[in-house]
Parts: C-alpha cells; sequence; structure tokens
C-alpha cells in the first residue's frame, strides 16, 4: 500500500475541492478516471454528486473515447489519470484533434519530485512532450492556490474553443509518495 505524506504547503488548502467546484461551474457532468490516490479526493466529490456521473476505466484511453461521445452526446466530460497512463493514450488523442472536439484532461504527475519508484521516471519525464506531439495544449498546476484558476482557464479553452487540453498536476502538490508496510 502507498501512503502520501502531505507538506505543510498543502495544510488547509483543499485544491481538489476548487478543482471539483470548477469543473462543475463550468458545466462538466462526466468524470472518467482509472483509480489514483493522487485523484482520489476529486473522484469522492464526484461519486457524492448525482449530477455527475462517473466512470471507472480499466485503461485511459476509454476516457479518450467517453470524453467524445460525452461531447457528442451533449455533455462536458474530463478524464482523470496519472503520467503513467499518458502513453496508453497517445493513439486515441488524434480522435479529439481530427475531429475537433473539445477534451480536458487532469494529470497527476509522477516522476519529477521526490518520486522513489524508478519505474515511473521515463513517461513523467515525456509526459508534457507526449501531450504537446499530439497537439495538446499543457497547462502546469504546480501550486494549491492557483488551482480555480487553472482549472477554469482550461476549462473554457477545451469547452469553448473546441481545444484539445491536459493540465499536468504537479507530483509536489500530492505529496511526498512512499511505500509503507501495513501488518
Amino acid at each position: 500500500m502507498d501512503d502520501v505524506v502531505g507538506n505543510d504547503a498543502k495544510i488547509g488548502q483543499d485544491w481538489p475541492l476548487q478543482i471539483y467546484q470548477t469543473l462543475k461551474a463550468s458545466g462538466v457532468s462526466q468524470i472518467s478516471y482509472v483509480p489514483d490516490a493522487g485523484h482520489s479526493r476529486l473522484i469522492e466529490l464526484s461519486h457524492a454528486d448525482p449530477s455527475i456521473q462517473t466512470t471507472v476505466l480499466t485503461t485511459e484511453e476509454e476516457g479518450v473515447a467517453l470524453s467524445a461521445g460525452a461531447w457528442l452526446g451533449g455533455d462536458r466530460a474530463v478524464l482523470l489519470m496519472q503520467s503513467s497512463g499518458v502513453g496508453n493514450c497517445v493513439n486515441m488523442f488524434s480522435l479529439a484533434a481530427s475531429c475537433r472536439l473539445p477534451f480536458l484532461t487532469l494529470v497527476t504527475m509522477r516522476g519529477e519530485w521526490a518520486e522513489f519508484n524508478p519505474w515511473q521516471i521515463p513517461m513523467g519525464k515525456a509526459t508534457q512532450q507526449a501531450f504537446e506531439i499530439m497537439g495538446v495544449t499543457v497547462f502546469r498546476l504546480d501550486r494549491p492556490e492557483d488551482a480555480e484558476e487553472v482549472i477554469s482557464a482550461a476549462c473554457a479553452l477545451a469547452f469553448e474553443s473546441d481545444q484539445q487540453i491536459a493540465v499536468l498536476i504537479s507530483q509536489r502538490m500530492l505529496g511526498r509518495k512512499k511505500w509503507t508496510e501495513t501488518k
């Protein structure tokens, strides 16, 4: 089991709640995700809201297709994933670009700050470039106090201008991860 160890800068700063409220204010009604500890609070908030349809995915690229279908059906959707899942989606990103469909994904980063798992580092380094190569505009969320502003700007660009947007949520905001043994 892995624990997330917070830092003093995050205490009292409920940035996942700010993200949730901003998504709601932007008309998002569907959220898909592969389970991820970094998104756990946002996932819990979404599940507790009967006006948001949540979908657990078996793989991240399903979320790209789900977002496209949601838009075609008149809804706004967001895909939540970890940076390690971005490589699974590269081919599917062409769907949104080719069809000029809005696409928004929120990506919790691994492999960039105080990472303990060497397997996370290569994709962590390649995440932003993978998005950009596929024509996805990348925003970074590095400070909890910027959550509302960054997510609001990302929603506007995605849903009002039919753009493909990824918001990379800094690993530093998530806190240091470490493996712990449970007995």
